[in-house]
């Protein structure tokens, strides 16, 4: 029998009520059965929450717009389907000298999924957001029309569809600008630090050098971490990673495996570990750690997590993430993963773009019920006051209050939305 298609914090939602393929980009879309039936695509599920399901309605899934249309070596220029992975795209284009601009923290992702999204990287303070590369798309609405989309053609859509998390219309195609590299791997340095007050020193001092920077924080013991930055390394460095064959988490345990104690003793191995002050990383290892073993969010069992990822603006992010984690330190409910980043002071290309100018704490937290969402309860009242917001494309049960006040724009948005296109979490922020 098959399984629902269910987002990767696999919490138990109610199923999309008709599941079709895509497979040809020049057809019209599916008309919904009756006129209170939606579409919303679908790519490889890698959305944290609802922001990609379409509870009680349809799911339009894209994998199979996978056609590459056209990629110039010279100028590092490509065109490809909606659905092309940026891992297919990043094997087609690294032994030829390029790599994607910005990169989310997994390559398996649709180019769809990351525009709709408007996904960012390690390197924010350099290269912006995705949006900011894709020189075109075409977007396909529900009555047949279709429009080219640029920040010159028609640029109301462009910054409706950039960050729209699927609404506006079903993206056929993307063009994006590729950026130029002589290797993929990076040189990068690592630094161990007692305090979330001392990141920021580390930050202040790395962040100009490098392109990409990024911490990972224990959240059990007020924030002390690891702050790693890089760069692409150059042409004399030995280029020696390629991907490595992915492992698969091979089962759903019933209970979660991630809880206080082992959160606990994993953080204190992570942070002594062995770490070398410099070292070349390879590609994978440093854009992508956790694709290295395939269905890790099983590790969560049946009950799934909730991955929180809040941005908080300059003039607050530091009283802000202290009190973050020192929420987060006395419940007790910590996270393995627990990464934060500084963004740059550019302005986003889409309305409902998440990236903005502060910084940015992300942390998965085993779903336990109550006592989780009252601990994201908490949470949501230091971001609010913090006047920061939340990242719809890892959220699964923010208050449409929250929404609306951490994305202004919100309401001149709607005026694009598609009216044949819905969402769980479109439904559930309008009220």
């Amino acid at each position: 029998m098959t399984q629902p298609t269910q987002a990767w914090g696999r919490m138990p939602t109610p199923p999309a009520k008709y599941e079709r393929p895509l497979t040809d980009r020049h057809t019209n879309l599916p008309r919904p059965s009756d006129a209170q039936n939606t579409l919303l695509a679908h790519g490889w599920g890698r959305s944290y929450g609802d922001v990609a399901l379409n509870p009680g309605h349809t799911l339009l899934h894209t994998r199979h717009l996978d056609r590459f249309m056209a990629f110039d070596p010279a100028t590092g220029v490509l065109r490809a389907e909606a659905g092309v992975s940026l891992d297919a795209i990043l094997r087609l284009v690294i032994p030829q000298g390029w790599f994607l601009p910005v990169t989310p923290g997994t390559r398996f992702v649709t180019l769809g999924g990351a525009v709709a999204n408007d996904v960012h990287g390690k390197n924010h303070h350099v290269m912006g957001s995705f949006g900011d590369h894709v020189r075109a798309l075409e977007l396909l609405r529900s009555d047949g029309s279709r429009q080219q989309c640029s920040a010159t053609q028609h640029p109301d859509w462009f910054r409706a569809t950039v960050g729209g998390l699927g609404l506006t219309g079903l993206i056929t195609w993307v063009e994006i600008g590729l950026r130029r590299i002589a290797q993929p791997d990076v040189q990068a340095i690592n630094r161990r630090f007692a305090s979330i007050d001392d990141y920021w020193a580390l930050d202040a001092h790395w962040m100009p050098r490098c392109e990409y920077a990024v911490a990972w924080v224990d959240c059990l013991r007020g924030g002390r971490g690891i702050y790693t930055a890089g760069l692409h390394a150059g042409a004399q460095a030995q280029w020696r990673h390629p991907p490595a064959p992915q492992r698969q988490w091979p089962m759903t345990p019933p209970l979660s495996l991630v809880n206080r104690a082992s959160v606990w003793g994993f953080n204190w191995l992570y942070y002594h570990r062995p770490l070398p002050p410099q070292t070349l990383m390879p590609w994978p290892a440093f854009f992508y750690p956790l694709d290295g073993i395939g269905q890790w969010n099983r590790m969560y069992g049946p009950r799934g997590f909730i991955q929180y990822q809040c941005v908080l603006p300059p003039a607050t992010m530091r009283d802000a993430s202290r009190e973050l984690l020192r929420l987060i330190g006395s419940r007790g409910q910590g996270s393995f993963l627990a990464v934060f980043k500084t963004f740059g002071n550019r302005t986003a290309p889409g309305m409902l773009s998440f990236p903005r100018p502060g910084s940015t704490l992300a942390l998965d937290f085993p779903f336990q019920g109550e006592a989780t969402l009252r601990l994201c309860h908490e949470l949501d009242a230091v971001v609010r006051e913090a006047q920061g917001a939340l990242y719809p494309a890892k959220d699964a049960r923010m208050p449409g209050s929250m929404f609306r006040a951490g994305y202004p724009d919100w309401e001149a948005f709607s005026t694009y939305v598609d009216p044949a296109f819905s969402s769980g979490f479109w439904r559930r922020v309008q009220t």
